[in-house]
């Protein structure tokens, strides 16, 4: 899995005056827990942060705070504002090599549809599933071939298989399919 460098500064304050006046410098206020580590609070730019909130990738986030400590972590949770969309918190997940770590990464289609060439219509329900390995083996993205998925067929989150990474996202989720189209059906009858 790609690593993300994120420079973080130690903070004391946690009232709300405080999270005000912090989040009017242009710096967002975060959480650092779990694996053995005691709840750390820091801040980082808002501007550093967009480029992992802003994209489908998943990161390995490596934390550099101001007081020489070094961390990996990876997004746990995201507070918006509900009209600006912009990110009020952040809470970060420590992790390490020997304990698996539960992320969701993004899904890339390939090929093409059996059953969209028969004339049916393609859909995709989402567009990243939720995995659990450690930090080696962990994917960046996870590939779904669809070329024989015919009509009326889909692909569950149970169908993906990966080596040495467990798929936690409900085995029933449908990530895609093909579905008959009226086009479809009077072709079949004037066939």
């Amino acid at each position: 899995m790609q690593h993300f460098e994120l420079q973080g500064q130690v903070r004391e304050a946690a009232g709300k005056a405080a999270l005000k006046a912090i989040r009017k410098q242009g710096l967002v206020p975060c959480n650092l827990y779990g694996c053995g580590v005691k709840d750390i609070l820091f801040t980082v730019n808002a501007k550093d942060l967009k480029a992992v909130t802003d994209t489908p990738k998943a990161y390995i986030i490596d934390l550099k705070l101001d007081n020489g400590k070094q961390y990996n972590a990876v997004l746990h949770e995201l507070q918006w504002h509900p009209v600006t969309d912009v990110c009020l918190h952040v809470d970060f997940l420590a992790v390490n090599d020997s304990k698996p770590i539960n992320i969701q990464v993004p899904l890339v289609i390939t090929g093409h549809a059996v059953g969209v060439q028969q004339g049916g219509k393609f859909y995709q329900n989402a567009r990243s599933i939720r995995v659990c390995a450690t930090m080696a083996n962990l994917p960046d993205e996870v590939t779904v071939d669809i070329t024989s998925l015919g009509l009326d067929k889909r692909i569950k989150a149970g169908d993906i298989k990966l080596d040495k990474v467990a798929v936690t996202t409900d085995k029933d989720a449908i990530i895609c399919g093909v579905k008959t189209t009226r086009n479809t059906v009077v072709s079949s009858e004037e066939a």
